[in-house]
């Protein structure tokens, strides 16, 4: 077909080999980074489909100068990277790729939440570093599980797959949804839905599951922190920016919680001034979906919806469909 793509950093094979067998012209990001802003902008013109990261920004400026473009395809659940309006307002399908990642993104929570709360990077630097000099009753003590409350900030799939996986540890379950009551939850876990003050004061390990919006952007600051026990630990798996950076830096140099597990960043790559130097954090470079598995089902899911789109029938994954009436 004479359709021409762009892909903006490399995928896993099986998703490009679909987009080859499909579209004359299949180009891809050729080095190990993200495209800058300008270096994206030369590359969407005359493109009838980009596969986009959530690293890149697709404004308002950028969809006005990509004139043939009429899919975008975000190679990831959330869209916040995306002027999702100007795409509409230029006929233009956006895409994500929701439900695949699930499983692996709450199994990260859980790897953060673990290694937080038992001190496992604390202990394997003091070990790699000779200092381990023998058992000791006092060394590296952490907390418990088994018993505790969990509170999930987002009940989605995500966040209701992190909230399933805590059985095993038989703990209470608080959560708040913006949607209606998760009813999986209430009736598996007899989890409880909750405001977030009560969420936060009551909970002593709490996973953000939220996209970002302008509703949720710091969601969690210095007035939410200090709501928390200091007993408490903080995992984010969604989106750096629910959370005030310099505001958790803060609570954690002060001990104002007990800790926290971090995979996104507000900022993202760069950390807020301080961060990187407290032990109380465990910082993971965005590894959510990453597991062969996982990646390779984003990249045929992205494949299958551009080949869609570009065929005329309808997306499974449109976050946009107004652009369809």
């Amino acid at each position: 077909m004479p359709f021409n793509l762009y892909i903006t950093r490399q995928i896993p094979e099986d998703g490009i080999a679909l987009l080859k067998k499909f579209c004359r012209t299949v180009e891809i990001n050729p080095y190990d980074r993200p495209l800058i802003y300008d270096e994206l902008l030369r590359q969407v013109k005359g493109r009838d489909a980009i596969l986009t990261m959530l690293s890149d920004r697709i404004d308002a400026r950028l969809i006005n100068e990509a004139k043939s473009l009429k899919i975008i395809a975000n190679y990831a659940v959330g869209y916040d990277n995306i002027d999702v309006k100007a795409a509409t307002a230029k006929g233009i399908i956006v895409i994500n790729t929701p439900g695949v990642l699930t499983d692996s993104t709450a199994d990260m929570a859980w790897a953060l939440l673990f290694s937080i709360t038992r001190r496992i990077i604390e202990g394997d630097k003091l070990t790699r570093a000779g200092k381990f000099a023998s058992w000791s009753p006092m060394l590296l003590l952490g907390g418990d599980l088994v018993g505790k409350t969990l509170g999930i900030i987002g009940a989605g799939r995500i966040g209701t797959a992190m909230a399933m996986r805590s059985r095993g540890w038989c703990m209470n379950v608080l959560y708040t949804t913006r949607t209606n009551r998760n009813a999986v939850l209430e009736e598996m876990l007899g989890a409880k839905r909750v405001d977030l003050e009560t969420l936060l004061k009551e909970s002593d390990f709490i996973s953000i599951h939220t996209p970002l919006s302008e509703k949720t952007k710091h969601l969690i600051g210095t007035k939410e922190l200090s709501m928390m026990k200091r007993t408490a630990y903080l995992i984010n798996t969604a989106r750096g920016a629910v959370i005030d950076e310099a505001a958790l830096a803060s609570a954690l140099r002060n001990k104002q919680i007990a800790g926290a597990g971090l995979d996104v960043y507000e900022e993202e790559p760069k950390l807020k001034p301080g961060l990187a130097e407290l032990d109380n954090v465990v910082l993971a470079p965005h590894l959510g979906s990453a597991t062969v598995g996982t990646r390779t089902k984003m990249a045929i899911m992205a494949a299958e919806n551009i080949i869609a789109v570009l065929s005329k029938q309808k997306s499974k994954n449109c976050v946009n469909p107004e652009v369809f009436v």
